[in-house]
């Protein structure tokens, strides 16, 4: 791949474009999760005590991390989840097996992702 200059100049000013769009979608996400979905509140709160006391009790980086970044797995896992339920909900109203599948998986894998993060506290902190 052959680029000259004014290319790469042009390359590099369309990803600043867009990152600076995709942080503004990405945090008008959270924003929105934050507003209208309690799980992610309380989710959020949580990590506002998960981190101080994974930087106490975990012994070095590599543990520090694991446990901190099982809970945002939890809150990565719980955006998703808000997301396939309000494209589901967008859809329609009524019941339908599908929407109703979408959900009940969606909530499952939040639960996988919060059953990973007491796992990975259980398993760093008391073995």
């Amino acid at each position: 791949m052959n680029m000259n200059k004014k290319e790469f100049t042009e390359d590099l000013q369309s990803l600043g474009t867009r990152l600076h769009r995709a942080t503004g979608y990405s945090l008008k996400g959270l924003q929105a999760a934050f507003k209208n979905e309690q799980a992610f509140r309380l989710e959020s709160y949580t990590l506002l005590l998960v981190i101080p006391l994974a930087l106490g009790l975990g012994n070095g980086g590599v543990e520090k991390v694991l446990l901190i970044g099982s809970w945002l797995i939890v809150l990565l896992t719980e955006l998703m989840n808000s997301a396939i339920e309000a494209v589901v909900d967008r859809i329609g109203s009524e019941p339908h097996e599908l929407s109703g599948r979408a959900k009940d998986v969606a909530s499952a894998a939040v639960m996988i992702a919060l059953i990973l993060a007491a796992l990975t506290w259980l398993l760093l902190l008391i073995f």
